[in-house]
């Protein structure tokens, strides 16, 4: 049976299971047909770094002959993107750095492991900034992303190629990172959804380090349904990450009512709506909450006031996290290596040649801000201003069940607008940066379009309070009533 994408468009992984459960499709049609979809447009997007064309079709063949009797585990026959920066056994983990342009990772993370045990097929590892430092996937050395809504414009960073790759439907599901706004902010530049969770939510184990206390794995789909079953997925302890939390995988149960939330109050920072964010994406998220106001929810001011320090403090922490973590890519044990008359010269001449511009920028800032001397007037300081994000969230959410805010001041800006400014770069983060440092769950779900481009908007909650997180969102899906994105690309001959 050929398979017409354009008509699955707002098709969910229940609407795919019920195909294949009355056998009108087989995995192996489902398969082929997000195959030529990538074919006919990743030329244009370039969303994947690498495809597991081969090992796909194989996987597709297997789970075809081994058809379970009743239900199906919850992904099964899914093609799943995953972000370049999580290993997957046999296949290219290079995290879009060419320090790693030939690794391939001998095994699965946690995560991968997962998606394969629920059914999951993997098509291939996506594309990103290097080492997930970046909020445009520019900084891919294998070159950028671009955004489907419009080919001049970059998808976000730095899981950009997990987003387009969604945005473009050349996958239903995807695997991304969010650091500090890594996996929200591609979300809302490319109108799809995005949750970064509570951290220790989602076992790390696997998934290359940038800044340890701050990397998360986060679910990305096209709709908030599928969001929530991949995450349901993914979730829960791990023996092998130290740092992953003591709870079971999340559970839809844990989810409010419609009913429920219609009694919930929902917290508006004022710091959120100030000047520096552009007027319409203003204007589009005050009237989704007038919106809710009609709906009946309370909506109440609250106050986050060290967001202004969050964005300077999280570029001392982050940095010095992953100057530590980088070491490592010396070219001794694996990836690139170039060689030197000298130890000394082979470490010089390996990460010189090896790591990007942006990569050593934040390499020598984290390594001076950890050096002797100068680690009380920046990192300790850093700490301490995260702590007080901390106590901002704690106490705004005793006011509220629920934070929502812009995802990004900003719509997407043009390929090459920031490459030259770091800083201005950076400022695209600046509201999903906050609830990074402070751990706590955070989705972006679009909201609405201005001149053909997306919209974010972010619902932030307490910690392991993603049930309340997905409720608000399951809600706002349902009143925007908005179509999953489809941009009309020209397909290749």
């Amino acid at each position: 049976m050929a398979i017409d994408l354009f008509q699955f468009r707002e098709f969910r992984i229940r609407d795919y299971h019920a195909l294949l459960r009355r056998g009108e499709i087989s995995v192996e049609e489902l398969l082929e047909a997000f195959l030529q979809r990538i074919g006919s447009v990743d030329g244009q997007i370039r969303a994947f770094l690498s495809l597991n064309e081969e090992g796909a079709r194989i996987r597709a063949q297997k789970l075809d002959r081994d058809i379970p009797p009743d239900e199906f585990p919850p992904l099964w026959g899914i093609p799943v993107g995953v972000k370049d920066n999580i290993c997957t056994e046999g296949l290219p983990t290079t995290c879009g750095s060419r320090i790693l342009y030939n690794f391939i990772a001998p095994y699965d993370a946690t995560v991968v492991e997962k998606l394969k045990r629920a059914g999951a097929i993997i098509v291939g590892k996506t594309n990103m900034d290097e080492f997930a430092m970046g909020s445009s996937t520019e900084n891919s050395a294998f070159g950028p992303t671009r955004n489907p809504f419009d080919l001049r414009r970059v998808p976000g960073g730095s899981s950009g190629g997990s987003a387009a790759a969604l945005a473009s439907l050349e996958t239903p599901l995807a695997l991304g990172s969010d650091t500090g706004g890594s996996v929200r902010q591609p979300a809302s530049f490319c109108g799809v959804v995005g949750l970064r969770p509570t951290y220790g939510r989602v076992s790390r184990y696997g998934l290359v380090s940038f800044a340890s206390s701050l990397d998360q794995v986060g679910p990305m789909a096209r709709n908030v349904e599928d969001c929530i079953t991949l995450f349901e997925v993914i979730s829960g302890s791990d023996g092998k990450d130290s740092t992953c939390a003591p709870y079971p995988p999340f559970s839809r149960q844990d989810i409010p009512k419609e009913e429920e939330i219609r009694k919930m109050k929902v917290g508006i920072p004022r710091e959120y709506f100030s000047s520096g964010v552009d007027e319409a994406i203003v204007r589009r998220i005050e009237e989704v909450l007038d919106l809710l106001r009609r709906e009946g929810l309370e909506c109440v001011e609250v106050s986050l006031p060290h967001t202004d320090c969050a964005l300077e403090a999280y570029y001392i922490v982050a940095p010095a996290e992953a100057s530590s973590n980088l070491a490592r890519y010396d070219g001794v044990l694996y990836g690139l290596r170039e060689e030197g008359s000298t130890l000394q010269e082979m470490y010089c001449r390996t990460r010189t040649a090896g790591f990007g511009k942006e990569v050593k920028r934040r390499i020598i800032l984290g390594t001076y801000s950890l050096s002797s001397g100068y680690y009380d007037d920046y990192y300790l300081k850093g700490m301490k201003v995260r702590t007080l994000v901390r106590k901002d969230f704690e106490e705004a959410l005793q006011k509220c069940h629920f934070l929502v805010t812009p995802v990004s001041p900003c719509f997407p800006f043009f390929l090459g607008e920031r490459t030259q400014s770091p800083y201005e770069m950076y400022l695209a983060d600046v509201f999903t940066i906050p609830s990074a440092m402070a751990g706590i769950p955070g989705i972006s779900i679009n909201c609405g379009y201005e001149n053909g481009l997306p919209i974010g908007l972010q619902i932030l909650g307490g910690p392991f309070r993603e049930g309340w997180v997905f409720g608000l969102a399951l809600f706002l899906e349902k009143m925007l009533s908005l179509s999953s994105p489809f941009p009309l690309l020209p397909e290749r001959s």
